[in-house]
């Protein structure tokens, strides 16, 4: 069966690329796709609809659309294409809007708490479909923003997982489109004639957030040195734990040189280890990272 474009081809051997690295999808599986609406998960959807016909393993689709309860919200027309398309959908209506309202203060960013409502409404829905995976459409833009708005507001070196088991290890995420670029995925979603719907909430496409500066500044420094996203993203898969500051990974009690060490200072090193042990300890407990936004942590 032949893709529809070079382009559908692209991001179909990306996805499939994501899914064999990552070990993303088995035989049997039931995707449920988180579809918002917007270009990412519509790509995702169509892109992993085009594989579920070619691939190898069997597994079946189904897409899952979080109303938020915003009266704008075209909830109608996401579950009229899944038909048309003969998409399985499941649309939940849900109070997620008028919650963030409540709970929040007036120009607060209410990103992140509704990324976590809805996260939660799809861990319930998914035990409630039978399915085995959860897909969600973060590509390689999201990856890289999420990893700049920790090390710029938040002291920490962290992205997104490709794919992830939730903490209490009843839910598997997975993120096929971590190698497919947003203007792909734009581009993507448009040539297949997909109807892209905002999410209708306040704070939809401000460029004051965090988020949006950083995807500017990563739009301009692309604009600048072609490619310094595609090698941000290879860094993501690259890195060096003994080049960081972390003592999680590089204990300095461990670090010291073997070559030439005689025999008989071994019990002088190893007291010396026990010796600073209590004072690091002290240390550490002392240390306070002094950027005010130190415990808080970005996801997309």
């Amino acid at each position: 069966m032949a893709y529809r474009s070079e382009l559908e081809a692209r991001v179909a051997r990306k996805t499939t690329r994501a899914i064999v690295d990552y070990d993303m999808l088995e035989d049997g599986d039931r995707v449920m796709v988180g579809l918002s609406g917007g270009k990412d998960s519509w790509a995702l959807l169509q892109a992993l609809d085009v594989l579920r016909q070619r691939a190898p393993i069997r597994f079946s689709l189904i897409a899952v659309n979080v109303d938020s309860g915003y009266k704008e919200y075209k909830h109608d027309l996401i579950a009229g294409t899944c038909t048309a398309r003969e998409w399985e959908c499941r649309i939940e209506h849900t109070g997620i809007g008028q919650t963030i309202d409540d709970i929040l203060d007036d120009g607060a960013t209410p990103c992140s708490l509704c990324a976590r409502l809805r996260r939660g409404v799809l861990y319930r829905v998914a035990k409630e479909t039978g399915a085995t995976k959860i897909a969600l459409g973060h590509h390689a833009d999201d990856f890289i923003e999420t990893l700049l708005l920790n090390l710029f507001f938040a002291g920490s070196l962290k992205a997104m997982p490709p794919k992830l088991v939730s903490d209490d290890g009843a839910h598997v995420v997975i993120r096929p489109l971590v190698y497919v670029g947003e203007e792909e995925a734009r581009a993507y979603a448009k040539e297949c004639g997909l109807p892209i719907i905002g999410c209708c909430c306040p704070a939809c496409g401000d460029l004051g957030l965090q988020r949006q500066r950083t995807k500017r500044l990563l739009m301009e420094l692309e604009r600048e040195h072609p490619g310094v996203k595609q090698s941000m993203l290879k860094a993501l898969g690259n890195v060096a734990p003994r080049h960081l500051l972390d003592t999680r990974l590089n204990p300095p009690g461990e670090l010291r040189a073997t070559a030439g060490l005689k025999p008989e200072n071994t019990d002088t090193a190893v007291r010396l280890k026990a010796d600073t042990t209590d004072t690091t300890l002290r240390l550490k407990a002392d240390a306070k990272y002094d950027h005010p936004k130190a415990d808080a942590t970005y996801e997309a």
